[in-house]
């Protein structure tokens, strides 16, 4: 990624990092998430800020980096390695962090990381893309082991709307006077409320990756913005091709392509026909645990109630597919799509377009993603865990009703639900037992 681009941009995995370098015993960091979201300059800005010396090792870039973890994985015997392929390196016990980028290219690399763990002198982070996928590239049958129990595992995303709103010269107290507004459900300053719907529908377009994103706020050109969706979207393709099974390539390729087609239905479950005529489970199932895996998309599972627990009440082979970052899902559809998106008329895709944005605002607070949908007709967007109760989420492009949120709310002998939230061009109400809020806020519903 381009470093220049980058610069400006603040994420919130910064804070993450410092927290993981002031912890006790603390154990290697894998860093994890899709390509291009931004793992490599992060952890490289942090450890240049924060430690005396810095080893870098890109095990994609430079194979040599491999011989050093042929033999014994002893850390002494590693450095010793490693000193030898990087002479301008210095390794300095207690004041050196060792940055293991693209591990999932050295299998050995990240067993390492149960010594380096034991041993304690060096603090290592290891960043990689497409670590959750089965049988990833060619060193897919290596025997080399994850070292479970010694290193700690976070995910990182490209940018939230907080982090857009930062790139693009939100003040903190502005965002602090939206979170007041909900905290106190009363409607939000106009010229505020104006402003924020206004970066939403951007967010929604330009989506969250680091590149896109400060292309945006450098330039507002979305030509530039689409030719660089685009070729993220082109290169998540290649690794389908040149990372999956053999037998899995077309499939892998053809379950993503379908993504937008699937939402753009009134009935959004994910259909296998849909992909292909003829197609069963059994074809694709391991084809969409490979895009979700590779943070690429994420599923969205049907309940058989909507009540808490939620995750013991998900129908497994019931499920919506949303991608995991919106931007890249606009840039997906018909040319022209993204400037009516900001114009404010996105007519058949609406429903698909909002509800993506949505489910990829929670999927990046790490929440799993729940619907309900019965064949009697009653169908509710999202179904949440929201400060300690079951919340049902609507959301609406325009002033859509929401009869079958106001037939559960209605039947509390049946249903255990704490509420609704509706999602939509509105300020913020209350009417009865739905709250109503205005898009931008999603972000803001993080209580569990």
């Amino acid at each position: 990624m381009n470093k220049d681009i980058t610069d400006m941009l603040k994420r919130k995995i910064e804070e993450t990092l410092r927290k993981w370098k002031s912890s006790e015993n603390k154990k290697p960091l894998v860093l994890k998430g899709c390509r291009q979201c931004g793992k490599t300059y992060s952890v490289m800005k942090f450890a240049k800020e924060n430690y005396e010396n810095v080893v870098y090792v890109n095990f994609m870039t430079n194979e040599k980096y491999n011989s050093a973890f042929s033999g014994s994985l002893e850390v002494d015997d590693i450095i010793t390695g490693l000193s030898a392929l990087t002479s301008s390196t210095t390794f300095r016990p207690g004041n050196t962090c060792i940055v293991f980028d693209e591990i999932q290219e050295s299998p050995r690399a990240r067993t390492s990381l149960k010594s380096f763990c034991i041993d304690g002198r060096y603090d290592v982070i290891a960043t990689g893309s497409l670590l959750g996928v089965r049988g990833y590239g060619k060193h897919k049958d290596s025997k080399a082991s994850v070292p479970v129990g010694y290193e700690t595992i976070v995910t990182m995303y490209p940018l939230d709307f907080e982090e857009f709103l930062w790139a693009n010269g939100m003040p903190e107290n502005i965002i602090a006077l939206v979170k007041k507004s909900l905290d106190d459900i009363a409607p939000v300053q106009e010229a505020v409320h104006i402003k924020m719907a206004e970066l939403i529908l951007k967010y929604t377009v330009v989506g969250g990756m680091p590149e896109v994103v400060q292309t945006f706020v450098n330039t507002h050109d979305m030509g530039q913005v689409r030719a660089l969706q685009t070729n993220i979207v082109a290169g998540y393709e290649e690794d389908m091709v040149k990372y999956a099974n053999n037998q899995d390539k077309s499939r892998i390729r053809e379950c993503f392509e379908s993504i937008p087609k699937q939402l753009s239905k009134e009935n959004k479950k994910f259909q296998y026909s849909a992909v292909k005529k003829g197609a069963r489970a059994s074809h694709f199932e391991s084809s969409i645990q490979w895009i979700e895996d590779a943070g690429v998309a994420c599923r969205c599972y049907n309940l058989s109630i909507p009540e808490l627990p939620l995750d013991g009440n998900a129908i497994s082979d019931s499920f919506k597919i949303y991608m995991a970052d919106t931007g890249l899902f606009t840039s997906m559809l018909e040319e022209g799509t993204q400037a009516d998106i900001l114009q404010g008329n996105i007519y058949g895709y609406k429903g698909a377009i909002f509800e993506n944005l949505i489910a990829e605002t929670f999927h990046k607070m790490g929440r799993k993603l729940y619907y309900y949908r019965k064949d009697s007709g009653l169908e509710v967007d999202f179904v949440t865990r929201y400060k300690g109760q079951c919340m049902l989420i609507e959301v609406k492009a325009g002033n859509g009703n929401v009869k079958s949120t106001k037939t559960i709310l209605a039947h509390p002998e049946k249903y255990h639900v704490g509420g609704a939230i509706k999602l939509g061009k509105y300020n913020v109400g209350r009417k009865d037992n739905i709250t109503t809020l205005p898009l931008y806020m999603a972000f803001l519903l993080n209580e569990y």
